[in-house]
């Protein structure tokens, strides 16, 4: 008999490994089909993309890790030079690119490798932080929410940092629970705090020790129990988050010091860069701020297909048992991370990515709720809140369906070779938005995405059709992974359709066939901010002068005396122009300066409505 009952307790733990292992391949397997078949392609794009990009080769290029330079010289094409200081980021993402460069080369890939790391490291991460609270099948979903969803995937189509942001909160805010619990808070549980803090002040500036700190006061707070902060050894803490977090900012002191009409390092990271960009007074103020209304309301977008949940995993926090329930102390606490977030921009200037510290709260309350659903029985309100919301998703994907089915129909591809900007209406009031861009499509440039189009309506019709049809036959696990097959078929799409738009938001094509034609002296020139052609210098390795005043991300690093003489205004442009060294101009088709029209012009190569002029005959 007692063999028995050791034989059973040594399967039940096989099988419970067994079904964790099984769950974590299922993850990697749904990073892997979304995230690195989209490594490769399309281009790096004009603007932060390419800008940050830049900041990171240029670490590797001059082996200085603590001030980050732009608009510098490879060596590869002319010497090298350094730049202008860009003194506006924090580090760690820069740093984290920096060493993809240095063991996999330059690439498209290489710059993506970290943020599809990143996602593969978050989700994981929360399978197991929401497995220990919720059950391991909740975590499992919380990780699938966080894969799939459209707004993770595309802010993590640009270098940008927000989402590492949200990584360092969650590991935040699981050390944080983990003090909740203990009698008495281990030193494992507060230095983790520390150090998740610190790692996301290295990351994206205060935000990363605002946001947590004040979504543990207002946890305590609201659960009475302030008293707990007195538990967080504080002192030893406080050491540990400033022996991470304090010598890069010392050093980027030191090193940037007040000179020429630049204030220095500090004054314009912490005072312009932070407390001005909150108040909407930094300079210059080269951004827009997207209307409250419609950044609360994208994020039914950026959560699909997930937003068919909710509401109901909203509505599952209940405050007065946050007290003394593992579960809705969670629930609670992941409700004020994402309303905290929200409220502190809506007060600020915002953009619409910056919500993304947001998504591994919701993914972590939307995971709950669905293994709540699991739990209960046929006939009770979560099962039939499931089946309601996986009705009203067929209601989408069938609309979604006809939609596309009708703009597939009605649409005609265009010529063979057509230059998809030929086709669009600009709308550059709506560039704020990060898909502002596309909204320049017309019926006409349609026609140049009908398959991707096609892919999306069948993608939905199929996911939403059998997520109801499961659903309905209690079938759970199929119909939740049903959602994600659908997005891991609609991000496909969404992939080939940037691809497709790719020259109108890079130009790489263009520095390409600058590298043909470039020979040392020669200058490459923009017309007008550096972020709109930075591709130019990203991928020629050429340091580009700007045919404009320093704005922009050039603004600051241009008043410290070292920097590069690299601003033309329209005389010295001129001289520049008929001079004898051969000169390649970077504009808009539509906004050839007035200094060219009565000077000799040789079109280099026209692509994404950019074209390349220059001043000689091509060679």
């Amino acid at each position: 008999m007692s063999l028995s009952f050791s034989a059973i307790a040594s399967t039940a733990p096989r099988q419970t490994r067994k079904r964790t292992r099984s769950l974590v391949i299922a993850m990697v397997a749904v990073w892997t089909s979304i995230y690195v078949t989209s490594l490769f392609a399309p281009a790096l794009l004009d603007d932060a993309d390419t800008v940050h990009a830049e900041a990171a080769k240029m670490m590797t290029v001059r082996h200085e890790w603590v001030t980050l330079y732009i608009d510098g010289s490879d060596g590869r094409l002319s010497p090298r030079q350094d730049g202008v200081r860009y003194l506006e980021k924090a580090p760690l993402p820069y740093w984290l690119v920096a060493a993809s460069y240095e063991l996999f080369g330059v690439s498209e890939w290489s710059t993506r490798l970290p943020q599809a790391l990143g996602v593969l490291a978050l989700a994981i991460f929360l399978f197991y932080f929401g497995g220990g609270i919720y059950g391991e099948e909740a975590g499992f979903y919380a990780a699938l929410v966080l894969m799939t969803s459209f707004g993770v995937y595309l802010f993590t189509r640009f270098f940008i940092p927000d989402l590492a942001v949200g990584m360092w909160i969650a590991l935040a805010m699981f050390c944080f629970l983990r003090t909740v619990d203990e009698e008495r808070p281990s030193r494992a549980a507060c230095w983790g705090m520390a150090v998740a803090m610190a790692l996301g002040v290295l990351t994206k500036g205060l935000i990363g020790l605002v946001f947590p700190c004040g979504i543990i006061f207002f946890f305590l707070l609201l659960t009475g129990n302030l008293r707990h902060l007195l538990k967080l050894r504080w002192p030893s803490s406080l050491l540990i988050f400033l022996a991470v977090a304090a010598p890069w900012h010392i050093l980027a002191g030191i090193r940037n010091p007040a000179a020429g009409q630049a204030k220095g390092f500090f004054w314009f990271y912490f005072i312009n860069e932070h407390v001005k960009r909150f108040l909407g007074t930094r300079y210059p103020k080269d951004y827009d701020t997207v209307p409250i209304l419609l950044f609360w309301g994208l994020l039914l977008v950026w959560l699909l297909p997930w937003t068919a949940f909710l509401a109901q995993a909203v509505a599952q926090v209940r405050l007065r048992f946050a007290r003394n329930d593992k579960r809705a102390r969670a629930n609670l606490l992941f409700l004020i991370w994402a309303l905290l977030i929200f409220l502190f921009f809506s007060f600020s200037t915002r953009q619409e990515y910056y919500i993304v510290p947001t998504f591994p709260a919701l993914a972590l309350l939307i995971g709950g709720w669905l293994g709540r659903e699991r739990d209960a029985s046929a006939d009770d309100s979560p099962r039939r809140a499931g089946r309601m919301a996986a009705a009203a998703l067929f209601v989408i994907g069938v609309l979604v369906f006809v939609a596309t089915a009708l703009l597939v129909v009605h649409s005609a591809p265009p010529p063979p070779g057509a230059d998809i900007a030929s086709l669009l209406q600009q709308h550059p009031q709506d560039y704020a938005l990060s898909m502002g861009h596309f909204l320049d499509l017309t019926p006409q440039a349609l026609g140049a995405f009908r398959t991707p189009l096609l892919g999306t309506g069948i993608s939905f019709l199929l996911g939403t059709g059998l997520c109801w049809y499961w659903r309905r036959r209690g079938r759970l696990i199929s119909s939740n992974l049903a959602l994600a097959a659908m997005m891991v078929g609609f991000l496909y799409c969404a992939h080939l359709g940037f691809i497709l738009f790719n020259p109108v938001l890079a130009s790489k094509e263009l520095a390409m066939a600058i590298e043909k034609q470039y020979r040392p002296g020669d200058v490459i020139v923009i017309n007008g901010e550096y972020e709109s052609g930075s591709t130019i210098n990203f991928y020629s390795g050429v340091q580009v002068h700007i045919l404009n005043q320093p704005t922009a991300n050039m603004w600051y690093g241009s008043l410290f005396p070292d920097a590069p003489k690299i601003f033309e205004t329209s005389e010295s442009f001129r001289g520049l122009w008929n001079s004898a060294t051969r000169v390649f101009l970077w504009t808009q088709a539509d906004k050839v300066p007035t200094t060219l029209l009565r000077n000799p012009q040789y079109a280099v190569a026209q692509r994404g409505g950019k074209i390349i002029l220059s001043n000689q005959p091509n060679r």
